[in-house]
């Protein structure tokens, strides 16, 4: 189809360029080395002969703090409650009046103009997995499901779903460092699954990837899983090379392996590129404590945030950013205060800032949350149990207006108590930000449909 160039823009040209997008990751080997891709590039090209122009997409980065982080001890302190409900820590204001967090945040407090929160979530799951499946989902989990499997598709799935590939060098939904309940792509298929980067970034020394995975089973048998990413890209174009399919290709198809199998991708994930003076500033401390028996983990996933905004950068729709294990059950105080809240602090602010600084803020929405809240008080081991009658979350950027408090909680932090929000009505915030439909469905293995979400409108005082 050939489109006019008073055409170019119009919606069915949006949604052909979507389409074709898309159309790169379903034709088995030929599509991966670029014969979908290069219909995409002839249109691209009608556009550009057009006179049209392209725009920075728009993205999303969910920030996961896996297990649950006290929203007494985040962003909604109660210092005026009992010792009991209070905690060890104060509360301490921002730069906008009114507004209190945790006073062990003293960085976030500067910034709180930037980013807003949400005070009143909640739902019914206490469990990890079952909490995971709601949050990425907005589906709770099934009865008999096993809830490291997701039935119903993860948003990132539906985004790569929706959307493609805004980059068509990089995939459109990647996991760092790999996938945890709720990230998956259930009746949507592997072609929708997240890209693991199963290198982890919070480790010291220098980081790689361990091989680069096509969708749609495609394999080449010479791809080392000890190789960088660059050393993978480069065995499988020597390999095509020598096949002799480059040849067969014509100007475009040549043109769209070149994204494919070129520097892009490479660039996006070379995290030691990155200046050392931005690394420290995220917090570059690789330095891990195991968890023991009477105390969590200390968390050392600052630089999975950098890469985050590095591929976000590049052209990746949805980043997700394992942060576990904020499941304080036991000495909650003393791993907050020496480990969490300090590392969380410096590297969110470094985040919001750095996207604020390069121009990407407006276009990248940033959902910092956990499945649950903890328990209101403090139990006899010095933690918070898991609790989903109410927790908070930030979100910034994408749209949202910074030094907003959506909902409030009770006294103790123990229920909703004004403006009651549920993880339904973010990821319906999300999806507007994104330009998705959340009331379009899908058919599952067994034929029947189900929408996007089952319920849920935009948190629209994020946005007035």
């Amino acid at each position: 189809m050939l489109f006019r160039p008073e055409q170019i823009g119009c919606p069915e040209f949006r949604r052909m360029l979507r389409q074709d997008r898309r159309g790169f990751l379903r034709s088995g080997f030929l599509g991966f080395a670029g014969l979908s891709m290069a219909n995409l590039l002839r249109i691209e090209a009608q556009a550009k002969a057009a006179g049209g122009k392209t725009s920075r997409e728009k993205s999303v980065i969910i920030l996961w703090m896996r297990g649950g982080p006290s929203q007494h001890e985040t962003w909604d302190p109660k210092p005026d409650a009992p010792q009991d409900y209070r905690g060890a820590f104060g509360a301490m204001s921002t730069s906008v009046p009114g507004i209190q967090i945790c006073d062990l945040l003293p960085m976030s407090a500067k910034i709180q103009h930037k980013y807003s929160i949400i005070r009143s979530l909640h739902h019914t799951d206490a469990g990890h997995s079952g909490g995971d499946q709601i949050m990425f989902t907005g589906y709770p989990p099934t009865p008999a499901q096993n809830l490291e499997i997701n039935a119903y598709p993860s948003c990132g799935s539906i985004v790569s779903k929706e959307l493609g590939q805004q980059n068509p060098k990089l995939p459109p939904y990647v996991v760092i460092p790999r996938n945890c309940p709720g990230t998956g792509s259930a009746y949507l298929g592997a072609k929708h699954a997240a890209f693991a980067t199963e290198a982890d970034p919070a480790k010291p020394g220098p980081f790689s990837i361990p091989n680069f995975t096509p969708v749609e089973g495609i394999s080449f048998d010479r791809l080392d899983d000890r190789r960088k990413l660059l050393g993978s890209f480069d065995q499988i174009r020597r390999d095509v090379d020598a096949s002799g399919i480059m040849g067969a290709m014509d100007s475009f198809q040549q043109k769209a392996w070149d994204i494919v199998a070129g520097p892009d991708a490479r660039s996006a994930f070379d995290l030691d590129a990155e200046p050392t003076k931005i690394r420290e500033r995220y917090g570059f401390m690789p330095e891990y404590v195991a968890p023991t028996p009477d105390r969590c983990g200390v968390p050392a996933w600052s630089q999975r945030m950098l890469l985050a905004r590095r591929l976000v950068e590049a052209g990746v729709r949805l980043v997700t950013v394992d942060l576990r294990w904020w499941d304080t059950h036991v000495k909650g105080f003393e791993t907050m205060r020496d480990g969490f809240l300090p590392r969380w602090d410096r590297a969110y602010t470094a985040l919001i800032e750095d996207l604020d600084q390069r121009g990407m803020l407006d276009s990248t929405m940033v959902i910092a949350w956990g499945e649950f809240g903890r328990t209101p008080r403090v139990n006899s081991t010095g933690g918070r149990d898991h609790y989903p009658n109410v927790f908070s979350a930030a979100v910034a950027g994408g749209g949202i207006k910074g030094g907003r408090v959506v909902g409030s909680s009770d006294k103790y932090g123990a229920s909703p108590v004004d403006n009651p929000k549920t993880a339904q009505d973010v990821l319906a915030s999300m999806y507007r930000h994104l330009g998705i439909d959340a009331t379009k469905s899908y058919v599952d293995h067994q034929g029947r449909p189900h929408p996007i979400l089952p319920h849920g409108t935009p948190v629209e005082e994020l946005f007035a």
